[in-house]
């Protein structure tokens, strides 16, 4: 039961956070903005690090561990910042819910898990509930017009392309964690993934501060930055991680359909995203598919 309120809460915060980073990146650059999220909550657990990380660890774990990072942190958090400077943040949830699809087959493909009936079922559920989010208005409106809002539609497509890159390293990410999570205390691996994966950010740091000065940073900044060090990077990637290490690696992602509607309640009265018809019946279903594949073991 903890695990599922851990990964309930987790998706909350992520989905949340689309909306705010989107408001955060008007007045910071998109890297400084992914480095101070991940090196400033990496420190947070620093002190667990030095305690918990093993003393003896082998090349095979640190690999799947720098690998994860580049993959959840890196490709993961780039692609979903370069994205919402181009398309709509609601967009980003939306696309991110596709990833669970992707996690069920990697892991019964890759993890060996074995498949379970109720949870495909939550999938295909939530699955059909994020169809209708994203493919319904195009057909029966000019919603997509509507919702691009003052950026030109190749400017939505390149954003969407991002997002469908933020959602496979994400993917990627929790597969290489789950080969090593029994082995690795979870805040331990958290922080040192945080603080790996932030530095693949400092060369296009040092190109942003060419044009940007830190003095620069205003509240909208500083809203960004704190939601994302404490909330979307120290208390979600925790409490995914302490998830993954006690339910499967596709059980997980089923839980991603929540992120959308946290998304949209934020994204309401933050950036005046309203949903429409389409929206309310597919988040109705993707609440069904999520209570279908739910897995307390």
């Amino acid at each position: 039961m903890t695990s599922i309120i851990a990964l309930i809460v987790a998706n909350i915060i992520w989905g949340a956070g689309a909306p705010i980073f989107k408001y955060s990146l008007t007045d910071i650059p998109t890297f400084m903005l992914a480095f101070i999220r991940f090196f400033f909550a990496g420190l947070l657990f620093l002190p667990l690090i030095l305690k918990r990380f093993p003393k003896k660890i082998n090349a095979s774990t640190v690999w799947h561990i720098v690998i994860g990072a580049f993959w959840g942190i890196t490709i993961n958090i780039a692609c979903f910042f370069l994205g919402l400077t181009l398309a709509p943040s609601i967009n980003s949830t939306v696309i991110a819910s596709l990833g669970p699809v992707l996690l069920y087959f990697l892991s019964v493909k890759m993890l060996k898990e074995k498949p379970k009936r109720a949870l495909l079922s939550g999938i295909g559920i939530a699955f059909l509930g994020v169809l209708i989010i994203t493919v319904a208005p195009t057909l029966f409106s000019s919603y997509a017009a509507e919702k691009s809002n003052n950026s030109t539609i190749n400017n939505v497509m390149i954003g969407n392309l991002f997002f469908i890159l933020a959602t496979v390293g994400a993917v990627l990410m929790s597969i290489e964690n789950k080969k090593i999570i029994k082995k690795i205390d979870c805040f331990a691996l958290t922080g040192i993934q945080f603080i790996v994966g932030s530095l693949f950010f400092i060369p296009f740091v040092f190109m942003e501060l060419e044009s940007f000065s830190i003095s620069a940073l205003t509240y909208k900044s500083w809203i960004g930055i704190i939601y994302g060090i404490f909330f979307s990077s120290a208390i979600a990637y925790f409490a995914h991680n302490f998830a993954l290490k006690k339910i499967s690696a596709a059980s997980t992602g089923v839980f991603a359909y929540l992120t959308p509607i946290a998304s949209l309640a934020v994204a309401m009265p933050l950036l005046g995203e309203m949903p429409d018809v389409f929206f309310i019946v597919g988040a109705i279903l993707i609440v069904i598919g999520v209570k279908t594949g739910s897995d307390p073991v």
